[in-house]
């Protein structure tokens, strides 16, 4: 994945208006483009920084193509942003939060006793959570900033579980956590009749935020897999799939792919997954490409494990409530009148990319 969050994504970027001068003088890094016809992010992607993952110019752009972004619109105007995630040349990372905090700090708390919001999260899920990164990751500071503005100064305690599959099914019914951060909720009015258990489990048991983030997941194979060439998700039919325990299975399901049409392997880790597709013991897997390149890196088998391009799946992430815990509803608003200020203020914006930056840098140094 060359976006913020790859080991070798922040040079790779820069490289595409020199690799293709004539269409980069269109779709260049640290410049706006006009969407024309026959477009997609994945083609403007690969012009601008050199890569089909598009996850960089959604994440800058999730106001304007949130709708529908597999259909653009010509004529409608995206921010590219800088290969390292700033929006522009002049900006830089962090300046919105340390605004947007200086403000918070001006609001006083009431003066009436209110318990800490206690939310759940687990490691092994970098960039998105993990203690090893600043604020818990990004997923993390997200939901701690959502609790400080809008008018909200609400306390909070973090919990850190690795077991995944608990948090839903076992912490947050018994009430020993108020808030999961944060889960891949489906499209619950979507065809429902297709949705596995777990899927069915998430609509009709929590309380949902609004999009927390939008992540582009990948899938994965060795390169010469027959499925390495696959044009579709659907054509994945017969592959032995691995998918981390307790994690997303909605976008199989939406494709039609449960098994007896797929076997589904289920690890703890994304690198496990990684290394079932390189053993043999899997011929494929799906995780968000921030994610799998991460393992890739970490397990040093760049170009052994490779994306296949031809598709891609957008997965929304969203904080949960049981709907069990009286005070669930309440905490969901309160995070999501933060959030739709973050948005706002262009705060959301800057732990994303700054928290994905600092995730490359720490790739890159891990690799030298």
């Amino acid at each position: 994945m060359n976006t913020p969050g790859t080991k070798f994504g922040l040079v790779a970027l820069g490289l595409a208006a020199l690799i293709s001068p004539i269409s980069a003088a269109a779709q260049v890094a640290c410049e706006s483009y006009t969407v024309e016809a026959g477009d997609t992010l994945a083609t403007i992607s690969e012009t601008a920084y050199g890569s089909r993952d598009y996850q960089i110019i959604f994440n800058a752009n999730r106001n304007v193509i949130a709708g529908n972004p597999n259909n653009l619109t010509p004529g409608t105007v995206l921010n590219l942003p800088c290969a390292d995630g700033r929006l522009t040349a002049a900006s830089q990372f962090n300046e919105v939060v340390e605004r947007e905090e200086e403000k918070a700090a001006k609001i006083k708390a009431r003066n009436v006793y209110e318990p800490p919001i206690r939310l759940l999260a687990g490691n092994d899920w970098a960039p998105y959570t993990d203690e090893g990164l600043s604020g818990g990751g990004f997923l993390m500071r997200l939901s701690t900033t959502a609790l400080h503005r809008a008018g909200n100064k609400r306390e909070y305690n973090q919990g850190w579980v690795n077991d995944f599959n608990s948090h839903l099914y076992t912490l947050l019914p018994a009430g020993a956590y108020d808030i999961a951060v944060a889960w891949v909720v489906p499209d619950c009015a979507k065809n429902p009749d297709a949705m596995g258990e777990d899927s069915l489990y998430r609509c009709n048991g929590f309380y949902a935020s609004q999009p927390l983030y939008e992540s582009v997941v990948g899938y994965f194979t060795l390169p010469d897999s027959k499925y390495a060439g696959a044009a579709s998700i659907e054509e994945l039919e017969g592959a032995v799939f691995c998918r981390m325990d307790g994690f997303f299975t909605n976008d199989l399901e939406e494709a039609g792919l449960v098994e007896p049409k797929i076997t589904l392997v289920r690890p703890r880790t994304p690198e496990e997954c990684i290394e079932a597709v390189m053993n043999g013991t899997a011929d494929a897997t799906g995780m968000a490409i921030q994610q799998a390149n991460g393992a890739i890196a970490a397990l040093g088998l760049e170009n052994e494990v490779v994306q296949n391009e031809n598709f891609t799946h957008l997965s929304t992430i969203r904080l949960l409530a049981h709907k069990s815990n009286p005070y669930g509803l309440q905490y969901i608003s309160m995070l999501n009148n933060g959030l739709n200020e973050m948005r706002q203020s262009g705060e959301w914006y800057d732990i994303v990319s700054s928290s994905l930056s600092e995730y490359s840098s720490k790739l890159q140094s891990a690799s030298n």
